[in-house]
């Protein structure tokens, strides 16, 4: 169910969800931005500019008006807050999709404002609980889980049969193929498109889809070799290096944070 919103609602309003492993929100929009927190699970969102993961105990802002469609990896209970424009503004969010990491004290927060019903009357109390959530969502750093996809179709087209199996060894020369494309007209209008080369894209879309494995509970073998990778080694050594982490850090941090 999507939410509607009256002026008279809260700038910010918290509601929790929770979605079966393998449970699709099929393509929709809000009239408001809304920052989604996985409490547990991961999820996969895609637009028509892009695709993101969001891993557990970290959030994906959407902005208001933004179509959107989100695949639930793993049981997720999700905390959505919904934001009017002067508060998205306030919190520094910006017009394209965001994913954060979500410190101790914004989850402490949010399940506070999930209190706040929108019909009644805001208390002193409360209206500081979602001046200072709000305060600590602009504090929030950026993650960089996204890979962006380009508008022209017959590319966009190749892109989307790629991220339906990716795989580090589908090569620059196959995408082209793909694509109905030259190599070099491939190779300058995918830059053109998306800002990257297809190698640095083909990376960030094999690390998203690990990501969001690992989360699941794959092993990093398995995830390691399912992509096309040459070892785990391998897979380690990029993963860390663009995610600041090793693979079993990175996931031993959200679980830390998940018992929190």
């Amino acid at each position: 169910m999507i939410p509607t919103f009256e002026a008279t609602d809260p700038e910010a309003v918290v509601t929790l969800r929770d979605y079966a492993c393998g449970t699709v929100f099929e393509r929709h929009t809000h009239a408001r931005g809304q920052f989604a927190y996985a409490s547990t699970g991961a999820l996969k969102m895609f637009t028509d500019l892009g695709n993101w993961v969001v891993p557990p105990q970290r959030a994906i802002w959407v902005p208001g008006g933004v179509p959107h469609e989100m695949h639930m990896r793993g049981d997720v209970v999700m905390l959505n807050t919904y934001l009017d424009d002067q508060a998205a503004k306030r919190a520094g969010l910006r017009d394209r999709c965001q994913v954060f990491e979500v410190s101790p004290l914004l989850r402490h927060l949010l399940e506070a404002a999930l209190a706040i019903a929108p019909s009644a009357a805001i208390t002193v109390r409360q209206q500081c609980i979602l001046t200072l959530l709000i305060d600590e969502i602009s504090a929030m750093p950026e993650v960089p889980l996204s890979a962006p996809l380009p508008a022209e179709p017959r590319l966009a087209q190749a892109c989307r049969r790629f991220l339906q199996a990716p795989a580090q060894t589908i090569s620059l020369d196959e995408m082209a193929q793909w694509s109905n494309m030259s190599r070099r007209t491939f190779t300058r209008h995918f830059h053109e498109g998306t800002g990257m080369t297809f190698v640095a894209w083909r990376q960030q879309v094999c690390l998203l889809e690990a990501t969001a494995r690992l989360s699941h509970g794959a092993s990093i073998t398995e995830v390691a070799l399912g992509l096309g990778f040459s070892s785990s080694s391998a897979f380690t050594a990029v993963f860390r290096r663009n995610l600041g982490d090793a693979p079993a850090r990175y996931l031993a941090k959200s679980r830390a944070a998940s018992a929190f």
